[in-house]
């Protein structure tokens, strides 16, 4: 096998067009999960059935359904019924939507290791129910469980190619292009292999810092 650097230089522009897609699509993604995955959190927690069983139902389908699955329903079923988003639109939903349903549970776990003391101090000092949860619950919550969500994001980060059957052209989509287009497939496909091996590997250090800051 022979290597072409010629390839490689002829491909990096599209490179770095899907890289710029495959890292917008992984912040707005992780924003929605967490958001997401939050909001479920705080539902699952009323004392009303009625909105936990609808909640309890829908996150259990969508953490139980492949995120493959769910990508072909909303991009190429749901404009059937007159919603129609764009590709990356779609994706960033997608991806979004299905992580929240494991930051969910991130999240719980992080609420009840909280000490039942916090709960009865909060209590005694008779503080409103949401200074409760915004001002002594969930800052310590949400610390104990960023490094948990930093792995979710680097779970999503190599989940993004996904992205491509519904035509978002991130990195491997581009690679894809390029090489179809070219007949190259070795430099693009190996470009893409090193890049997704050391955003993880960055983002793993990253999160390995701030987890030791958190400790501090």
């Amino acid at each position: 096998m022979k290597w072409d650097w010629n390839a490689v230089n002829d491909f990096m522009p599209h490179f770095w067009d899907g890289l710029l897609v495959t890292l917008e699509a992984l912040a707005l993604g992780s924003l929605l999960s967490f958001t997401l995955g939050l909001v479920w959190t705080l539902l699952m927690r009323t004392p009303t059935r009625w909105v936990r069983w609808p909640v309890g139902v829908v996150t259990e389908f969508v953490r139980n359904t492949p995120l493959l699955v769910q990508l072909f329903f909303l991009f190429y079923v749901l404009p059937e019924w007159g919603l129609t988003f764009s590709a990356l639109t779609t994706g960033v939903f997608a991806i979004g939507l299905h992580y929240s349903t494991y930051t969910m549970q991130v999240y719980r776990a992080g609420i009840e290791a909280v000490p039942a003391g916090q709960w009865e101090a909060a209590t005694a000092l008779n503080l409103p129910l949401r200074r409760t949860w915004t001002a002594v619950i969930l800052p310590q919550a949400i610390r104990r469980v960023v490094p948990a969500l930093g792995n979710y994001v680097i779970a999503m980060l190599k989940d993004s190619p996904m992205l491509m059957v519904i035509t978002v052209q991130e990195m491997l989509g581009q690679a894809r292009l390029f090489s179809q287009q070219h007949f190259q497939f070795t430099e693009p496909v190996t470009v893409i292999g090193v890049a997704f091996i050391l955003i993880s590997y960055l983002a793993s250090l990253l999160l390995r810092a701030l987890e030791r800051r958190l400790v501090r």
